[in-house]
């Protein structure tokens, strides 16, 4: 159905009594399946204010359109005194925020989270038929796989006056009826109503996480010296680690028979002591409000541990905490102190914790010193990455989850998948919003930031169910080379020698000069390149590049070892080109929003030079450009630039991911193509030189006629999928 309008009766926009009409944007968040499109159609029955339905799957026409088509239609709704249905998957923040910034002032941002089971979407999608978008059948089942993993709820601060969720086909009828029965001037309280979960991700497969078993031999717990009490201790970086080795109060890592250690498996929060160190806070204070919460929290994660954590073996923090946990009889099977490198626990210490707390400052950013340094470099560019799409700053006793891309060295290394970054008060005079002794004001700050932060811990517990029957994680495709080389500090070739600049093919080394390395750098390190990347994944990242043959080229890099070129890609890379087209077309709607001229073509180049029968890309590492079709750039100085973009050797991203899917492998050429004359991609005269074509570029406007006619364009009317 296009963009259905359901406009009920003559009543003006004002309402019948000259009321002011109550604009609403109700933003449709779920899965394929999930109800979206029935939802509209239940409200719309017996609504009677003016609705407008926008369906990206069936807004051009009846048939699929892009997203600058949704935004242009529900701006024109707005206009027009209606409210809008914004029916799409909106499974990230990303996706929503442009249709937030929708409407006036008075427009109300409603959204309606349909978080229905996986299982349940798929069954649906998979059974139905003459779906508006064609999602139907086995593919159905793969897209609602490879989308709910990057699912995020939504939250008041992304710039919603309401949230409802839903979790069953109950809370769907409730929702309906409650958005059916609105009449034009009705308006509906602000917050959140029906969450169950804290955390803004869903996440799926985490016990596939916690089984990873610590390979580094039996761990062996030795008691803590209770009897030197110092100061509690103001750092706990790596570099300041006297001790390899942690110590718990009392052994809770038990060791099996066959010597895999136990506790992996169970899920475990790591927290040190929250604004006592830097922010100075009253050690009795803060003990008592740690075992009050641990109490309160002990019961609510089954056999979940709790483990706090501190550098200094003298600390007193820690055995404040000891001391008064034992006296409230608090399980030490769940909750312990420990003595250690919150950044090497299992490495350093035998113990598996796979979430970790840190306690951050108000913009969540590296630096400092303590625990939030430690972290953060542990963790790499990856988690500052994650932690930005997430927040970007923090209140006192606030706290935010965030899931730790597997590319990130802390997850491979330590096993750690989500780091909860919390705020606590402050009571040091030389640090930001001091309290400044008011410790009224102050333990109800330590107390909520506690208690967000074991509420996001219970949130995470709680998810640690979801995955299938056999433990497999369902999440996005990675692909065998990058989970066998993940994680590695030097890129392992196909002969598995480490070399930069060689690679065994057969009988035949490909080789690179150093310039050409460069991608593949950015793409194995790339917390060692952040001022060019602009996202990174766990299996893409995109950057500019660095010599753009347009006004707008990025480049969408595979993060994967042994994709040096689509000479290497096989059926088996299907999903992770699919991922990389997807990032680009993202990005190229991102650059259409802020120049409406912009009109992008996605595609490969498809090999420079054959040596020995082996294809030869001119730079390594496999890369979707992603450019404008302007071509106006001084960096486009000669023909081959021109005819690497505009012959067959430039292969649209649509019809490599379809001859893979029919043929199993790619057909590829190579520079013959550049012995081609320089003709205009637009109106097909030809030019002598590249001054004169780039001269004849400026002035021509004809249409990419053929582009448009083979549907390779995306443009702000509309894009290829």
């Amino acid at each position: 159905m296009e963009s259905m309008e359901i406009d009920r009766g003559n009543t003006p926009p004002g309402g019948e009594k000259g009321e002011e009409l109550k604009q609403i944007i109700l933003v449709l968040i779920g899965l394929p399946g999930s109800g979206k499109s029935t939802f509209c159609e239940e409200v719309a029955k017996v609504s009677s204010r003016p609705w407008t339905r926008v369906c990206q799957d069936a807004i051009k026409n009846g048939k699929s359109g892009t997203k600058i088509m949704c935004l242009s239609v529900a701006a024109a709704a707005l206009e027009d005194g209606k409210s809008v249905l914004i029916d799409r998957c909106n499974i990230d923040k990303e996706q929503r925020a442009d249709f937030l910034k929708l409407g006036s002032s008075e427009t109300e941002k409603h959204a309606v989270v349909l978080d229905l089971p996986n299982s349940l979407c798929i069954s649906r999608s998979v059974k139905r038929s003459g779906h508006e978008g064609k999602l139907q059948g086995g593919r159905a089942a793969q897209v609602v796989n490879h989308m709910a993993p990057k699912k995020e709820l939504p939250k008041l601060s992304e710039g919603f006056n309401r949230i409802m969720f839903c979790y069953n086909e109950k809370d769907v009828k409730e929702a309906i009826k409650l958005y059916g029965s609105l009449r034009l001037c009705d308006s509906l309280p602000s917050g959140c109503f029906g969450q169950k979960s804290l955390d803004s991700m869903v996440q799926v497969g985490i016990r596939s996480f916690f089984k990873k078993q610590d390979t580094s031999g039996n761990a062996k717990s030795v008691p803590e010296d209770s009897g030197n009490q110092g100061a509690e201790a103001g750092s706990h970086t790596a570099g300041d680690a006297l001790e390899k080795k942690g110590k718990f109060d009392k052994v809770v890592v038990t060791t099996s028979t066959s010597g895999s250690t136990a506790s992996c498996c169970i899920p475990t929060l790591a927290f040190p002591s929250i604004s006592t160190a830097d922010f100075q806070f009253d050690l009795e204070k803060a003990s008592d409000i740690i075992v009050e919460q641990v109490e309160e929290y002990i019961s609510r994660i089954g056999e979940a541990k709790l483990v706090m954590v501190d550098l200094s073996h003298g600390s007193k923090i820690l055995s404040l905490v000891k001391t008064k946990a034992a006296k409230k009889n608090i399980d030490s099977n769940k909750f312990s102190t420990f003595v250690g490198d919150i950044t090497q626990l299992r490495s350093g210490g035998g113990l598996s914790c796979n979430v970790i707390a840190n306690p951050t400052n108000r913009e969540i950013k590296p630096g400092g010193g303590g625990v939030n340094a430690a972290v953060f470099k542990a963790a790499g560019f990856e988690l500052e990455v994650a932690t930005k799409e997430r927040a970007e700053k923090l209140a006192a006793g606030e706290c935010v989850i965030v899931p730790l891309p597997s590319s990130s060295p802390w997850f491979g290394a330590e096993g750690v998948t989500h780091v909860i970054h919390v705020l606590g008060p402050n009571m040091n005079p030389k640090r930001p919003d001091c309290l400044k002794d008011d410790y009224t004001k102050g333990c109800k700050i330590l107390r909520e930031a506690y208690s967000s932060l074991f509420e996001g811990f219970v949130s995470i517990v709680k998810s640690y169910g979801n995955e299938d029957q056999n433990g497999k994680r369902t999440a996005p495709f990675v692909p065998e080379k990058n989970k066998k080389s993940k994680g590695s500090s030097s890129p392992l070739s196909k002969s598995g020698v480490n070399n930069q600049n060689q690679v065994e093919q057969g009988s035949t080394t490909k080789t690179w000069n150093p310039w050409a390395q460069a991608l593949h750098k950015i793409a194995m390190s790339p917390g060692n390149h952040k001022d060019v990347v602009l996202e990174v994944s766990d299996h893409v990242v995109v950057i500019k590049d660095s010599y753009p043959k347009a006004q707008q080229h990025l480049l969408v890099i595979a993060r994967c070892h042994g994709l040096d070129s689509l000479a290497d890609v096989s059926g088996e890379d299907i999903p992770l080109l699919k991922e990389m087209h997807d990032v680009g077309l993202k990005w190229a709607e991102k650059l259409i929003l802020k120049n409406k001229s912009l009109e992008f073509r996605l595609g490969y180049h498809s090999v420079s030079h054959v040596l020995n029968s082996i294809l030869i890309p001119s730079m390594r590492q496999l890369h979707l450009h992603v450019i404008s079709q302007d071509f106006d750039s001084t960096h486009l100085k000669n023909k081959k630039h021109w005819l690497s973009f505009n012959t067959p050797f430039f292969l649209d991203s649509v019809n490599v991911i379809k001859q893979l899917e029919e043929d199993g492998e790619l057909r590829l050429g190579n520079e013959s193509f550049f012995d081609g004359v320089l003709r205009c991609h637009r109106c097909l005269s030809v030019n002598p030189n590249m001054p004169k074509l780039k001269n004849h570029l400026r002035s021509c406007k004809y249409p990419l006629a053929v582009l448009i006619q083979s549907g390779y364009l995306i443009s702000s009317e509309g894009k290829y999928r």
